[in-house]
């Protein structure tokens, strides 16, 4: 790659938010390129759902029909590689990358995702995203009427049981020790009719991701058919910390409306700045910062355009 070539914007990132904001702007005549090391947060998950005519998809599938798609447009550009430093120069930004590119571009946006950090449970892993989910939007529906389970405590567990009780009157919270809950959460679960129980989980068994039953510390079982928690995450990448990008108590990038960050100039799109993690709203905040960068390159360029005389 021409490592002299100026590009309008450089997005780092391209999965569903990144390839969003590149079709927006090479819809929008801006010469772009899309940096990926293709490794998408979602990449264990089988199917996708709660988008529309692509429900039911792999996301893997709507990953590569969006790529062909987006690569149609002439100012868009693509790189396989993983970008590790990013810094401001007198043309806007710099991203070097491990396979030893440097690009330079006027705006930037960072679609970079985030990592989620699994419990150290035997099989968690192996079944997160297929039989142990985080969203009932995303999964609810295929799991509806099952045996489920809710993995969490103190307000994160009232938080989950309250909302997938309505999937489900079959659902039992498991707290993993000792309860967390206040009384009063205590009690409202107990109304619900949802069973607590607090011994320690050590393991869980599957088939190929597929959960089969739940085994605990003092030899005990539970079966279930699907189990709903939520993990600890971090940033996938530490480029917004390197560009002074401020960050929410909660580990996200902080924005403003479209994705603008406190550094002029740099825009983020999708996990790394939302917690409302769906195919569906990742395509619309990537959608939403490719128009406002386009805004700004826009007011830039005509601001800079000297004033004609008339008369």
């Amino acid at each position: 790659m021409e490592q002299n070539l100026l590009f309008d914007v450089i997005i780092v990132g391209g999965s569903y938010s990144g390839l969003s904001a590149a079709m927006t702007l090479g819809r929008s005549l801006r010469k772009v390129l899309v940096i990926d090391s293709g490794k998408p947060c979602n990449r264990q998950t089988p199917h996708s759902h709660n988008f529309l005519t692509r429900d039911g998809e792999t996301p893997a599938n709507i990953g590569t029909i969006a790529r062909e798609q987006v690569l149609r447009y002439p100012s868009v550009s693509f790189l396989s590689d993983l970008a590790t430093k990013a810094y401001s120069n007198l043309d806007g930004f710099v991203i070097e990358t491990d396979g030893g590119q440097r690009v330079r571009s006027r705006k930037l946006i960072l679609a970079t995702g985030v990592e989620d950090l699994m419990p150290p449970i035997s099989g968690f892993a192996e079944c997160w995203g297929r039989s142990v989910l985080h969203c009932p939007y995303c999964h609810g529906y295929e799991v509806a009427g099952q045996r489920l389970g809710v993995l969490a405590n103190g307000d994160t567990a009232y938080e989950l049981v309250y909302l997938i009780q309505h999937w489900s009157a079959n659902l039992t919270l498991f707290t993993n020790g000792p309860a967390t809950l206040s009384p009063d959460q205590r009690q409202r679960i107990d109304q619900l009719n949802v069973p607590i129980i607090e011994t320690t989980l050590t393991a869980i068994a599957h088939d190929q991701g597929q959960l089969t039953e739940l085994q605990f510390a003092d030899g005990s079982t539970y079966a279930v058919d699907a189990l709903y928690s939520r993990v600890p995450f971090r940033q996938h990448s530490d480029l917004a910390k390197q560009l002074g990008c401020a960050m929410t108590e909660s580990g996200l990038v902080d924005t403003s409306g479209f994705g603008k960050t406190n550094v002029p100039g740099v825009f983020t799109a999708g996990d790394n700045s939302s917690p409302m993690r769906q195919v569906s709203m990742a395509v619309t905040n990537g959608s939403l910062a490719g128009v406002w960068v386009n805004r700004e390159l826009i007011e830039e360029g005509l601001s800079a355009r000297p004033v004609q005389a008339i008369g």
